[in-house]
């Protein structure tokens, strides 16, 4: 999909936020409205000047852009000192900051801790 063929960015609309091309519709209020749980029936009838095009073609940004940001799994073998990191980080500890088995994510409540 080409986003550039839906979304637009110009600081004449919205304060240059990227909104859909040919509306004054934001990304990121599309992006809202599904994480509130809004149908795409309901978002279609709260911005009429949207198509079920436009908003297939937010969906498809946000996984394409989740799918650069997601986490890799780290081997410990890659990285030998994944094991001190996880002995400090041990469920209990005070630098537990692992949310997942070799993932290397910062929980956000323990990121300050560490630094």
């Amino acid at each position: 999909m080409k986003f550039a063929d839906y979304f637009q960015r110009d600081p004449g609309i919205c304060g240059g936020e990227t909104v859909l091309r040919g509306t004054r519709v934001t990304v990121r209020t599309v992006l809202a409205s599904l994480a509130e749980g809004s149908s795409f029936q309901e978002i279609l009838q709260d911005y009429p000047s949207l198509s079920e095009e436009h908003v297939r073609a937010v969906v498809a940004f946000a996984a394409t852009s989740a799918r650069e940001d997601l986490p890799v799994q780290i081997s410990p073998a890659a990285n030998p000192s994944l094991d001190l990191w996880r002995m400090a980080a041990a469920p209990g500890s005070p630098r537990e900051a692992f949310r997942g088995p070799q993932l290397g994510c910062l929980d956000k409540g323990h990121a300050a801790a560490l630094y």
